[in-house]
């Protein structure tokens, strides 16, 4: 009997952990349905052609339609205010926020640039959109460093993170046009990972 009580104690906090700390799986997107990419330069695609930025070769691997909505030099709170208009226009049923790089680059406190991100979250979810948060990583002396943060939004929010390729990328020179952008390679092996985990989440079938 003891036995029990204890299997059944694992059980439950199980279950508790999972209902507090894991993301939903998301609904299949149809043809109709629209992806938004929201972000600075690294959505726009500085570094290389329009056409051979992430959002483009997303919208080719995955067959939907993919809005650049991406702005270069754009800061998260540029970004919160421009968030709403794109959201009205587009009715994305998928947000890609891609933000922090001109924040940081910029010296505006993380404080700021986490509010920021959790505001444009909150506001994506009361449009209908789900939301893919991808994080930006700090440039230091000595490389880039990865920030919490995003850890930190994804799991207050309960928002699907992606996390690491933009390191991977910008750590190899021949995938970079510049110390803080990609080139066409660059883009094309972060719309690759975009999509595999748009299809690990449940959003992309095909």
């Amino acid at each position: 009997m003891k036995y029990l009580i204890t299997l059944l104690l694992i059980v439950i906090l199980l279950s508790f952990f999972r209902t507090r700390h894991e993301v939903s799986v998301g609904i299949p997107l149809q043809q109709t349905d629209t992806i938004l990419a929201a972000g600075d330069s690294l959505t726009y695609g500085y570094g290389a052609t329009f056409e051979e930025s992430y959002p483009s070769r997303l919208a080719h691997l995955s067959g939907l339609n993919v809005v650049n909505a991406g702005l270069n030099g754009e800061t998260s709170a540029e970004g919160l205010a421009r968030l709403p208009e794109l959201l009205k226009k587009h009715r994305p049923k998928l947000t890609v926020l891609c933000y922090g790089g001109n924040d940081l680059l910029q010296k505006r406190p993380v404080t700021t640039l986490k509010s920021n991100l959790i505001k444009m979250i909150t506001l994506c979810k009361a449009y209908g959109s789900d939301v893919l948060l991808l994080s930006v990583p700090r440039l230091t002396l000595f490389g880039l460093e990865p920030m919490k943060l995003y850890r930190e939004v994804a799991e207050e929010t309960q928002t699907p993170l992606l996390e690491g390729i933009l390191s991977d990328i910008l750590e190899d020179p021949s995938l970079k046009s510049d110390q803080i952008h990609p080139n066409a390679q660059g883009y094309e092996k972060l719309a690759k990972a975009v999509y595999r985990k748009l299809r690990e989440l449940g959003f992309i079938t095909r």
